[in-house]
């Protein structure tokens, strides 16, 4: 098993546009930095993730370079492999900080909300300034150094028509793998409902145009579907679980399930322990079992295997409880589901040989790495 930790280097809560410098006593220290890389080790003797979260990870730069350090120092005394990934606004990224990633192979993720009328829809600096002009410069930066870092985009109720235009606009720029998201926690009317369905239909045909023309790219929205058909029984093991392969911890070292519930704190149940004193087994499985059980609006619905309800931290996002089902979720999982079957029967149907090796052979990342860099 693959740990994931999620770090708060920065800011208290994993903030989704977060561009002001955080509040004092709302940086990770050193020492707490050091506690939980040890906390990963232990759980994980053999390959433990840490993903740099915030807020702006990138506001603590030098913090990121000695728990890199620090981390590969242990690595040296076979504690266990780690892998290090940065999610990042963008603004703060430079030369000098790709070249350490580059150095220890440090994956970046930048999030961009598509073209500017969408991205600067929400992320703007506190004064109000819009930011798209320089997060695109930014990732063309980063695309041209790493060509296969991924981008993160998030779609809200006043955003939503540009959604097919931001997602071209991205793979125009040289993003290959965009990982989007609803602000499932916004207000979504019934007309923005209808709306982001027209939008996915016309990136269905245009994910069908695109693969036939040989592009390479990964859509989380439409890949994701598509895999839960393939993988059936495989895909429904490999939904989020919470507290099973990945925990966050805050800035002060309270460690939690999953990547939303700093924001609960640690007095709230959530916090299943810290990286100083280990987890509270008892409550974590209280809490897993809680957020496993069948959900009453869930149990006979078509595609409940092939569904994101389980996902807790969107339910607790959206609706207060780890139990209930956001309404919002539910029905855009019944407005991608039969989109995205409908790109697969086309394109399998045609018999597309890009999109049968890059949905039917598991060695597929590995040979499109090799036929590029061979290219």
């Amino acid at each position: 098993m693959h740990l994931t930790l999620h770090l708060t280097t920065a800011c208290s809560m994993a903030c989704t546009y977060c561009y002001a410098p955080p509040r004092p006593g709302h940086r990770m220290s050193e020492a707490v930095g050091r506690a939980a890389v040890d906390f990963g080790a232990r759980l994980n003797p053999v390959n433990c993730g840490i993903i740099f979260f915030g807020g702006e990870p990138l506001l603590e730069k030098p913090l990121i370079r000695q728990l890199v350090a620090y981390a590969r120092s242990l690595q040296e005394r076979g504690l266990s492999i780690f892998h290090f990934k940065v999610t990042t606004n963008g603004l703060a990224l430079d030369e000098e900080f790709l070249e350490f990633a580059a150095e220890e192979n440090i994956v970046i993720a930048v999030s961009i909300d598509g073209v500017r009328e969408a991205h600067d829809a929400h992320r703007v600096l506190g004064d109000g300034s819009p930011t798209f002009d320089v997060v695109q410069k930014k990732l063309r930066m980063l695309l041209d150094a790493r060509p296969y870092s991924s981008v993160f985009m998030v779609v809200n109720p006043d955003t939503v028509r540009y959604f097919s235009q931001s997602v071209e606009f991205l793979l125009d720029l040289g993003c290959r793998y965009m990982i989007v998201s609803l602000n499932y926690a916004a207000e979504w009317t019934e007309d923005d409902l209808r709306l982001l369905e027209k939008e996915y239909s016309r990136l269905g045909r245009q994910y069908v145009k695109w693969t036939e023309a040989g592009r390479k790219f990964y859509l989380s929205p439409f890949e994701v579907k598509i895999s839960s058909h393939i993988k059936g029984e495989d895909y429904r093991r490999d939904r989020c679980e919470l507290g099973a392969r990945q925990f966050s911890v805050d800035t002060a070292g309270y460690v939690y399930p999953c990547i939303q519930f700093p924001a609960a704190g640690p007095e709230s149940r959530f916090c299943i322990g810290s990286v100083f004193d280990g987890v509270d087994e008892d409550r974590l499985r209280s809490l897993h079992d809680e957020a496993e059980a069948p959900k009453d609006p869930c149990r006979d619905c078509a595609i409940r295997d092939r569904c994101n309800h389980t996902c807790a931290c969107l339910n607790w996002q959206t609706t207060g409880t780890i139990t209930r089902v956001s309404p919002v979720l539910c029905r855009h999982e019944r407005i991608i589901t039969p989109i995205a079957d409908g790109v697969a029967e086309t394109l399998y149907g045609k018999r597309n040989a890009l999109f049968i090796h890059k949905h039917y052979n598991d060695a597929y990342p590995l040979l499109s790495l090799l036929q590029d860099t061979i290219a």
